[in-house]
């Protein structure tokens, strides 16, 4: 895998996040563990932080220019995956940093064991509305009626169809339509094919049980309510699941197509859309940068993911900025989140992009957009650098995520947050492999999650 290709790979994966379990150094804002954090406080001394592991252009030209911001004070990065336990460990001891970067999706969880601050006020100090971001990815952060972290990045799945498979089906990308169940699986069934009773072309990769939440929600379910209680076992969630094992049944059954999507060349000359190993597909807004390589080789269009009311359908996710409790220099930390998470910060990181399309000697690079969260950073990097890339194909599907990004809805924020998206993954593959009827499994997710959610809210 070349460099390109694993910096690309690093956002398929969840939260990367930087562990420093050193005594940060004094600085603004004094000790956090006191009642009272002053986070208008000049941001001066050691700032130690966890986060941007294999940090790319776009993640250096942000630090870069978030360091010229903050010039009197010492910035440490430690440059390694966030690790829940480590993490855990570090705040029992008090060793804490003073920024953590993780999934937002655990935000909620390290919000109601009281393990990180509320940031109200580090917005407020700072000029900062929470208008800033997406409503759904703020939602993502907030918990208890408070925003307990500063976002970065949302990449919005939709579908992108291989549409000369589609043509020799008879078919248009149109027809491809998450709204309607039983016409799905009737159009993914006569695009599937197999050799030798496996498959050899997915009508579809619904991207299972990775993207589970976003059919859940999709047709009208819920992974948890408004106070974070888990609702894996919502009725909807169940009509829902009996349709993906209906849609994976139709191509051989969940076990022969996870089978078949971990051959996938995904990130090399020979991917799924070149060899005509899927009709269809669920992708981040991310994989076309990874596809550009192969235009040549492949005919593509993107259709949005749709709910089931026929409208355009997705979810936020990303990582996000969250100051521990007990953090030395939480004055220092707010700064340097939301210095990241600037619009000129974007700017600085969609000028980076930019130089490095144009010095790439591969004459298949194409600047995409950075999709960061906020709606003004997003709209500024597409005015400038968005341009016809002379591929009509791709041009529709970068224009496809482009519309479907403001049409995102959050999953909620849980102090079982983590357990909630590990039950859910655990249930869905116990029902799409048969183990357990699709009502069995989300009855036993459920039982496993709201044991969770009762141990960490004290019910």
């Amino acid at each position: 895998m070349t460099k390109r290709q694993r910096v690309l790979a690093t956002f398929a994966m969840t939260a990367s996040v930087v562990v420093l379990a050193g005594c940060g150094g004094g600085g603004g804002g004094g000790n956090a563990a006191s009642e009272e954090v002053d986070f208008s406080a000049a941001p001066t001394g050691a700032l130690n932080a966890w986060g941007f592991e294999n940090a790319d252009d776009v993640g250096q030209a942000r630090l870069d220019y978030a360091a010229e911001q903050l010039s009197d004070v010492d910035i440490k990065i430690e440059a390694t995956a966030f690790d829940a336990q480590k993490f855990t460990a570090a705040t029992a001891s008090g060793q804490v940093p003073d920024v953590v970067q993780m999934s937002s999706q655990f935000v909620g969880t390290y919000a109601a064991k009281d393990l990180i601050l509320p940031l109200d006020d580090c917005l407020s100090a700072n000029d900062v509305e929470s208008s800033h971001w997406y409503d759904s990815v703020i939602e993502d952060v907030t918990y208890d009626d408070s925003i307990y972290a500063v976002p970065q990045f949302y990449q919005p799945p939709a579908i992108i169809v291989n549409t000369r498979l589609l043509e020799a089906a008879g078919l248009a990308p149109e027809d491809i339509d998450t709204s309607d169940h039983e016409g799905l699986v009737s159009q993914v069934a006569s695009l599937y094919k197999e050799s030798g009773g496996n498959p050899s072309t997915l009508g579809m990769n619904p991207d299972l049980p990775g993207l589970a939440g976003l059919w859940f929600l999709g047709n009208g379910g819920s992974i948890m309510d408004d106070e974070g209680k888990p609702t894996l076992d919502d009725p909807k969630n169940v009509e829902t699941l009996e349709f993906l094992k209906e849609l994976t049944d139709a191509q051989g059954g969940y076990a022969k197509v996870k089978s078949f999507i971990d051959t996938f060349d995904m990130f090399g000359a020979e991917n799924q859309y070149v060899k005509d190993q899927v009709a269809s597909g669920i992708y981040a807004q991310w994989y076309p940068n990874v596809l550009a390589a192969t235009q040549a080789n492949i005919t593509i269009n993107a259709v949005p993911f749709k709910d089931q009311d026929g409208n355009p359908f997705t979810v936020a996710s990303g990582t996000a900025f969250v100051v521990p409790k007990g953090a030395k220099n939480p004055a220092a930390a707010c700064a340097w989140a939301l210095g990241l998470t600037s619009d000129e910060a974007w700017m600085a990181a969609g000028d980076a992009r930019a130089t490095t399309i144009e010095e790439d000697p591969d004459p298949n690079r194409m600047n995409t957009g950075l999709f960061t969260g906020s709606p003004t950073a997003d709209q500024a990097i597409r005015e400038k650098y968005v341009v016809p890339t002379g591929n009509a194909g791709f041009d529709q599907v970068i224009n496809t995520y482009y519309e479907v990004v403001g049409e995102g809805r959050s999953f909620g924020s849980s102090a079982a947050g983590q357990e909630i998206q590990t039950e859910l993954q655990t249930g869905v593959t116990a029902a799409l492999n048969g183990e357990k009827s699709p009502e069995e499994a989300l009855a036993d997710a459920q039982q496993a999650a709201q044991r969770a959610w009762d141990q960490t809210t004290g019910n």
